[in-house]
């Protein structure tokens, strides 16, 4: 191995270690805690060392993100797989998604939240924001003919429900009534 490949390597891993560390601290403390200064500390290199990661914490919080819409498609990718119809589907993947959301609420915030440079519908969309929208227009297809407003608003109440579960302010044992009232929303607009 050439020491650019050793070196690349290092990187990457530091890289990681940054990302995976910044996720651990949100997990526990909330995003409020994670700083350069506290990832430096935790991670034992100097906040110089992050900097040339990273250009700031928004960036740290965008790298969370983008593992946290990976890690959402498999989700909602299994949820629709181990269904038994399409109707199933799109209830199955309503389901993980917002299992997803209370599971993982400091991934989530991330993800939908927190300021970030990431965006969704444009040129410079990223792969793995695409790959998340791909998911839920998979379940949306069957059922619409304009696939792009009828996923964006699928996606909107399912955030919506999310919020207001995260914060407390809807009742937690409803969530499959409040999901079966989505889907049916959605179906009564079918093709």
């Amino acid at each position: 191995m050439s020491i650019a490949e050793r070196k690349g390597r290092h990187r990457a891993e530091r890289e990681s270690r940054i990302i995976a560390t910044a996720r651990a601290i949100a997990e526990r403390e909330g995003w409020d805690a994670v700083t350069i200064r506290r990832l430096a500390e935790e991670i034992e290199y100097s906040q110089p060392v992050l900097y040339s990661h990273f250009e700031n914490r928004d960036a740290i919080v965008a790298a969370v993100a983008v593992e946290g819409f990976q890690e959402i498609t498999i989700a909602l990718q299994e949820a629709a797989h181990g269904s038994t119809g399409q109707r199933n589907a799109l209830e199955n993947a309503a389901m993980a998604y917002l299992g997803f959301a209370s599971r993982q609420p400091a991934l989530y915030e991330a993800m939908f939240v927190l300021p970030t440079d990431l965006r969704f519908a444009e040129a410079e969309t990223r792969p793995e924001l695409r790959a998340a929208f791909e998911a839920l227009a998979s379940v949306v297809t069957p059922f619409c003919v304009d696939v792009d407003v009828a996923t964006e608003t699928f996606w909107a109440a399912l955030h919506g429900l999310a919020e207001l579960e995260r914060s407390g302010r809807i009742r937690p044992s409803a969530r499959v009534e409040r999901i079966e009232f989505v889907v049916r929303a959605l179906l009564s607009f079918q093709k």
